[in-house]
């Protein structure tokens, strides 16, 4: 007997070692499921889908794309950053979930530095200044001119409070020394149409959501808001070039997973969004909708570039007392 279970006591010790490289050799072993916290149809959504589909070979395994809206895309992050840290719930992240939510909402039920594993830095999303063709203005400069001469006279619209069009203005006002009004809307869509429509005098959009009026001469684009240029418009100059030095306010990607997910887990999402990004069929969905790919597609790369950007949003909120409850 004793000859017996010896040579099975030992392998039962090697199986008891042996489950967490296991199980990290298995993974996925199911299904993915990629967290969109905004609703279905938005630029963001368009893209996730995209890139599920190309996620199945580098994976071996279906990523589902999920969508769980509300509160500026905190319930889906939080639901995420509770979720099994087991690589198999991913957060497709943006600005306001990762970097700006944290100092609008009192009660944000997460936390962007410390509540999520991350992936990998996608890119960003140019905001593009434009104005309705009736504003006398056809650079920065001159629009500064004229808003300084005519206080409260211009207005800018906004996808909402605390959105990213919202907090373009208010750097916009500190760094230029303009007083130019808030108008908030409900929205993208409805913020555009009273543009259009001259109910207001400007906005900071997206480049995907101004180019086709730009090209049919509906809006007069003033400036790009990111660092550097676009190659969908590369023609036109940055707000920094004309002036307003280091102004950049654009909408990045990433994506996250929860806390404590395995590194070797990690390790394997990032190769396999690496690869999906480098697909030709990615590669031409960024170009046109005028994402700018990220330089550095390390997880560190992503968490670093969320520990600037948290205290960055942080100091604007402050200064304007900007709060959404």
């Amino acid at each position: 007997m004793k000859r017996l279970f010896t040579p099975l006591l030992l392998a039962a010790a090697a199986i008891a070692a042996a489950p967490p490289a296991l199980a990290a050799d298995a993974w996925p072993a199911r299904p993915v499921t990629l967290v969109v916290p905004f609703p279905p149809g938005g630029p963001t959504d368009a893209l996730a889908r995209r890139l599920a589909d190309k996620l199945k070979d580098p994976l071996g395994q279906t990523v589902i794309v999920e969508n769980r809206s509300g509160a500026g895309g905190n319930i889906g992050s939080e639901y995420v950053a509770n979720a099994k840290p087991d690589g198999y719930t991913l957060l497709f992240g943006t600005s306001g979930p990762l970097a700006i939510n944290i100092s609008l909402y009192k009660n944000q039920g997460y936390n962007p530095e410390t509540s999520f594993a991350p992936i990998i830095r996608i890119g960003h999303l140019p905001n593009i200044l434009v104005v309705n063709p009736s504003v006398p203005a056809n650079n920065a400069r001159e629009l500064i001119a004229y808003a300084k001469k005519n206080p409260d006279k211009l207005s800018y619209a906004s996808s909402g409070n605390g959105a990213s069009s919202h907090l373009a203005g208010i750097l916009f006002n500190q760094m230029a020394g303009t007083r130019i009004m808030h108008i908030p809307y409900k929205g993208t869509g409805p913020a555009l149409n009273d543009l259009l429509g001259g109910q207001v005098s400007m906005s900071f959009t997206d480049i995907l959501t101004a180019l086709p009026h730009i090209k049919a001469g509906k809006l007069r684009a003033i400036g790009l808001a990111s660092a550097q240029r676009s190659d969908a418009l590369p023609e036109l100059p940055t707000l920094s070039e004309q002036g307003l030095a280091g102004y950049d306010v654009s909408v990045f990607f990433g994506i996250v997973a929860p806390k404590d997910t395995p590194a070797d887990v990690v390790a394997k999402l990032n190769q396999a969004f690496k690869t999906a990004l480098s697909d030709p069929v990615i590669e031409q969905t960024l170009h046109s909708q005028g994402i700018v790919r990220a330089q550095d597609q390390t997880p560190q790369g992503l968490s670093s570039f969320i520990a600037t950007e948290v205290p960055k949003w942080r100091a604007l909120i402050k200064s304007a007392n900007v709060s959404i409850d």
